[in-house]
């Protein structure tokens, strides 16, 4: 085949130079792909190549000045090789193989002829690549012995899987699946403990636990029946209502509370009526099919829920308080020692069939309740009963808003009663205001009766004795106030004796105007005031005491006849009590034994008695309080026949919350009998009394005579003859 190069006449086969034709300039030989030593010329420039490089100049030269960038735009047009013209342009030489090819002249073309392109040098051909063809996939046959090891490996792998398995089952921890399993086929109930009984000091049953039921219900028997179930149960048991209950028998789940401390006799009625209702069904549905027979009433069942019962109805019911549906304390005792009475709650577990029932023989454990500790109280029941009667009598008769009675034993500190009106039924529904117990939650200015402390305090401190006289005046001004008697007078000739007989305001701020403010505060702190009494009663009030011992001289005049300070009931009844008991205070009582449920006594304890005054000082205050009772003193109404009796008659303004001024009043009685030989202090306060002569002498008086009397002849303390000292309340 004849390889032609440009117009190179053809050369005859088998010509040899100088002969025929003339001789001819080498062509260089095309490399050959085998020839490995030679050079290869280089690759002419294509046309994406060419492109790129001019795109590239481009770029460049529009970030050059004009004129440089006019310049090399020439200059790239000078360089770039010329395609050849369409249509019989020359081809160009083939470039030797060592070196570049030469470049042609440019010939000059003449106007209006068309441009020839010079000739290129086209790229050699590549050879084509022989294609081996690829040997047939041939089938591998497995190793036998590969595949049995792997077989035999991933089994060992499962079979300990297991084995490991098995020993956790069996070995390490073989309980909890068993206990596990048995959850699923066991069912709770909760066994209530026995709440502790609250007594009296003899034993007399205030509030005590009785036996009573919780309804309960499984909605997954119930509802096919619930509407009916629920008009039996609506109008035999309380605080919930007819639709309450069929939307807790048809709710979800297989347990559900419907009904709290039900008493038995309730529940054995609602047994006997649905009783009847199945007698009524079973015999209406007979020769019906079983599709179309009308189901049975069941799903009912009970457990244990005793009720608090008050035998004694509202007596101490301001006290004792109450309980919840819980069975836990609301209020009062019931709430302050909750964690006593109420005990430990002990647990059941039953075997349940598939519907949750009982499985009658079947294996069970039981968790014992502890019963909770009992409570004796310092209260006698019989003279709570006569104080709760006598003070509501008083209460309706002056139009009182409300009204304590106090009775504590002298020598031990025991309340043996604290009664209260208005009080409430704990077994009658009842309204959560009833709940509060005024005698230590209620606080008040005394008034006149803070003055036994105040001349207890000045005869300790030597300042008086029975032989003080005073010249006392109609009035007395404190730092630019006047302070005056409850009754007008003009200056009197009073003895120590006569200002406390005829409760004079003046006479004991002339007094206690001797004794310096720090002294005076200390005394006040001993007496009891403004601090808690120990009885840890809850919602109990300290009262309220002036900070430190700075204080004012109008705040030390106002404390020394009972306004400027607030206490409550029975921290005035201590105060009072601690005269009585030669100058020491002994802690007020109120829980004298805790019995647990082998019957064991453990007694209470209460903080130390302290002497407050000397028994001298006090003495010589009772004396003077003796003439309070007697005829010419304030309070004769209380005196008792056969009885020496010392008292102090106190009347002190109250603030009404409504405009926080000063606009009721608290009329107050307290006293001890036998006054040689004080067995009990009694206190009465009424809070604002609206009808009658005010004062604590008319009104508590006769309330205070009428209680010591009941008491001293329920203990049986004999009169011990004394007579009524003659002492002078004037010179």
């Amino acid at each position: 085949m004849t390889d032609r190069r440009g117009n190179e006449p053809p050369r005859k086969r088998g010509a040899t130079p100088g002969r025929e034709n003339p001789p001819r300039k080498a062509q260089p030989r095309r490399p050959s792909t085998t020839d490995s030593a030679r050079t290869t010329p280089p690759r002419p420039e294509s046309t994406r190549d060419r492109l790129l490089r001019k795109a590239r100049e481009e770029e460049a030269a529009a970030r050059r000045p004009v004129k440089k960038a006019a310049a090399k735009k020439a200059t790239a047009k000078k360089a770039a090789p010329k395609r050849p013209a369409p249509g019989g342009a020359a081809p160009r030489k083939q470039a030797p193989a060592g070196g570049a090819a030469k470049k042609t002249a440019k010939r000059p073309v003449k106007k209006g002829a068309a441009k020839k392109r010079p000739p290129q040098n086209r790229p050699q051909p590549r050879p084509k690549k022989r294609r081996v063809p690829k040997a047939p996939r041939m089938l591998r046959l497995g190793r036998p012995a590969v595949r049995l090891r792997v077989t035999f490996g991933v089994m060992a792998f499962v079979l300990s899987l297991f084995a490991g398995r098995l020993v956790l089952l069996q070995g390490v921890d073989p309980d909890s699946y068993a206990q596990a399993a048995a959850r699923e086929n066991t069912k709770p109930f909760i066994l209530h403990a026995t709440r502790g009984a609250i007594t009296d000091r003899n034993g007399v049953e205030l509030a005590v636990s009785e036996d009573a039921v919780a309804i309960v219900a499984d909605p997954t028997q119930t509802k096919p029946v619930a509407q009916q179930l629920a008009s039996i149960l609506a109008p035999k048991v309380t605080g919930t209502t007819y639709a309450k209950l069929v939307a807790a028998m048809t709710g979800k789940g297989r347990f559900t509370y419907l009904a709290h401390q039900v008493p038995p006799t309730t529940w054995s009625a609602i047994q006997a009526e649905i009783k009847t209702a199945n007698a009524t069904i079973a015999q209406q549905n007979k020769g019906k099919p079983q599709a179309q027979a009308a189901p049975l009433l069941i799903g009912l069942y009970t457990e244990d829920d005793p009720i608090r019962s008050h035998p004694n109805g509202s007596v101490a019911a301001t006290v004792v308080g109450v309980t919840g549906a819980d069975g836990k304390g609301l209020s009062g005792l019931e709430y302050g020692l909750n964690d006593k009475l109420s005990g430990h709650d002990g647990k059941a577990m039953y075997e349940v069939d598939t519907k949750g029932n009982k499985i009658p023989n079947a294996n069970h454990t039981v968790e014992e309740p502890k019963p909770g500790v009992g409570v004796q109280l310092t209260l006698d029941r019989d003279l709570q009963y006569f104080a709760e009667k006598r003070i509501e009598e008083a209460v309706k008769q002056y139009k009182a808003s409300s009204g304590t009675v106090i009775v504590e034993d002298v020598k031990s500190g025991e309340l043996l009663a604290m009664a209260n009106y208005p009080s409430f039924d704990p077994n009658k529904p009842y309204k959560s205001s009833d709940l509060n117990n005024p005698a230590l939650e209620r606080t008040y200015e005394p008034g006149s009766v803070q003055k036994v402390a105040t001349m207890a305090a000045l005869a300790d401190a030597g300042l008086i004795d029975l032989n003080t006289k005073l010249r006392v005046p109609g009035s007395i001004d404190v730092q630019r106030r006047t302070i005056k008697d409850h009754w007008d007078h003009g200056p009197l000739n009073l003895t120590i004796a006569g200002v406390v007989a005829k409760s004079s305001n003046v006479g004991t701020i002339m007094a206690a105007q001797q004794m310096r403010i720090p002294q005076f505060v200390k005394y006040l702190h001993d007496f009891g005031f403004g601090q808690p009494t120990g009885l840890n009663f809850p919602g109990e009030s300290n009262g309220k005491l002036m900070d430190g011992d700075e204080w004012p001289e109008i705040t030390r005049s106002n404390v020394a006849f009972g306004q400027g300070l607030s206490v409550n009931a029975v921290q005035m009844t201590a105060a009072v009590n601690t005269v009585a008991n030669g100058g020491v205070y002994v802690p007020p009582k109120l829980v004298r034994n805790y019995v647990d449920a082998n019957g064991t006594v453990i007694p209470n304890q209460t903080a130390a008695p302290h002497r407050v005054v000397s028994e001298k000082a006090a003495k010589e205050v009772a004396t003077m309080m003796e003439a309070v009772t007697a005829k010419k003193g304030t309070a004769p109404q209380a005196a008792i026949d056969g009885y020496l009796v010392a008292g102090k008659t106190g009347t002190a303004q109250e603030v009404d919350s409504a405009c926080s001024c000063y606009r009721k009043w608290a009329t107050s009685f307290a006293g001890f009998a036998p006054a040689d030989n004080p067995r009990f202090v009694t206190y009465v306060v009424l809070h604002d009394p609206s009808d009658g002569v005010r004062g604590g002498g008319l009104q508590g008086g006769p309330v205070f005579r009428d209680v010591m009397s009941y008491a001293l002849q329920k203990y049986v303390v004999p009169p011990t003859g004394a007579k009524q000292p003659n002492v002078p309340i004037t010179w």
